[in-house]
């Protein structure tokens, strides 16, 4: 047991007393314990005479990028496989949907920073090499890859404010941790400067830009779309279909408000809300109906009949076009984009109400790739640099407020044309960035074994 085992174990020991009496937290602590000390891996996949990259993605986002990092890779090296790790639900879930029936992968939870922990991983794991995204640094972990000569790349990597001012109170550690890493990817200028501000070597650190433009793909899902619509009773020619993606709470409240208010002039304008977490699905449907709305939800379109194996809803609200009274709710998974390819406008969630820093912007880039014009509001510091890089070409409406927000819809539902050219030029900021994973790729690729023949 070294000092950080110590500081762990006496951390958590102090704070027994909340997570013991708190349910939720107690949940949260004895799955954490029961799930991420090494023990619950399927390590059936995980074939030892081939060389593994371990790849680390947090959570949703990070997780999505992982899609276009591996498919490359597998491009260069159909030799390889991969080790995905990550740590909260929504990540574990989609990493599921990504890479179940993929038998080059391996997926696990990320495993809390215990050394015993670390090493039950990577032990019985044995990669060859480990890939961090965005900054997702632990002490032990860094320190038993680098005793294993594994070595550990920082890609895609970003920093919030917040978290630059805790690591600069802690350089002490810091300096050690950055000092680990063999290359660190930032995705911009600033962040590069703040990562050598904290201890990375100078020489080590490059500027590739970032993966979030990689993940977004400009070619529409047709297919899906038109089965969607037809599901929900949506025509896109005749109606002006609004989507909110991802969005949190106080929004949902604040947008159907503005529905209200704009159905007054703009009849044939239909509304998709789709909430970020699915824990709170059954929360907005209940809001919907509380705003005097007849709620459709996704899940339920396709669902049995009750008592009738295998046969198909006939409820008239999945048969007849939606109307004014009905709003869809979007509480499946895996089917964002297909709701953005439907829509004639958007806004993005989590960027309206001040949610905390954690959660300051959804994904912009996946409806601008798109070409739909797009509405945030002005929490989006999680995505600043793609922001950075919609602002500068003009692809994109920001909003500060309730009042804001409604004159900039009424704007867009006014002006077809605007419609076009700011979802064009959106488009054309997704193309033109693109290319962060392929740079990633080269550097793994350089760090690998090479390929047996």
């Amino acid at each position: 047991m070294n000092g950080f085992d110590l500081a762990y174990g006496t951390g958590l020991a102090l704070a027994a007393p909340f997570w013991l009496i708190h349910s939720p937290a107690r949940r949260k602590v004895l799955q954490a314990l029961r799930l991420r000390m090494g023990r619950a891996m399927d390590t059936s996949r995980r074939q030892l005479n081939r060389p593994a990259v371990l790849i680390h993605a947090v959570s949703l986002g990070e997780i999505n990028a992982t899609r276009s990092l591996i498919q490359q890779l597998a491009q260069h090296r159909p030799d390889l496989q991969y080790i995905i790790t990550t740590t909260t639900v929504t990540g574990y879930d989609r990493a599921r949907q990504l890479y179940s029936s993929n038998p080059d992968v391996t997926l696990i939870r990320y495993p809390l920073d215990f050394s015993v922990a670390i090493n039950r991983v990577l032990d019985t794991l044995r990669p060859d090499i480990a890939v961090l995204l965005e900054l997702e640094l632990w002490p032990n972990f860094l320190r038993q890859c680098r005793q294993r000569n594994i070595e550990i790349l920082l890609v895609n990597g970003r920093i919030t404010p917040r978290s630059f001012r805790g690591y600069q109170r802690l350089q002490f550690l810091t300096r050690s941790m950055f000092g680990a890493l063999s290359e660190l990817c930032a995705q911009d200028q600033r962040f590069a400067e703040q990562f050598i501000a904290l201890g990375a070597a100078p020489d080590r650190v490059r500027i590739t830009g970032t993966m979030k433009f990689d993940t977004a793909a400009l070619v529409p899902p047709t297919d899906a779309a038109r089965q969607l619509a037809q599901a929900l009773g949506l025509d896109p020619a005749k109606q002006l279909i609004w989507v909110c993606g991802s969005t949190g709470p106080g929004e949902e409240a604040m947008i159907l408000e503005l529905y209200r208010q704009l159905q007054k002039n703009y009849p044939t304008l239909r509304l998709a809300l789709i909430p970020r977490h699915p824990e709170r699905f059954d929360e907005v449907a209940q809001l919907i109906q509380q705003y005097g709305y007849a709620c459709l939800r996704r899940s339920q379109v396709d669902a049995p009949q009750p008592g009738v194996a295998g046969s198909p809803s006939t409820d008239s609200a999945t048969r007849q076009p939606l109307t004014t009274q009905s709003v869809i709710l979007g509480d499946t998974m895996g089917e964002l984009r297909t709701f953005y390819s439907l829509a004639a406008l958007v806004v993005v969630g989590r960027s309206l109400v001040d949610l905390g820093q954690r959660q300051h912007g959804s994904d912009m880039i996946e409806p601008a790739a798109l070409a739909k014009p797009v509405i945030v509001g002005p929490h989006t510091q999680n995505f600043a640099d793609a922001m950075l890089k919609f602002r500068a070409a003009g692809a994109m409406i920001e909003v500060n407020n309730r009042d804001e927000l409604y004159q900039q819809l009424r704007r867009l539902l006014d002006d077809a044309d605007l419609r076009i050219q700011l979802g064009q030029r959106a488009a054309d900021v997704v193309r033109n960035e693109q290319g962060a994973t392929a740079a990633h790729v080269d550097l793994i690729l350089k760090y690998l074994p090479p390929a047996r023949d």
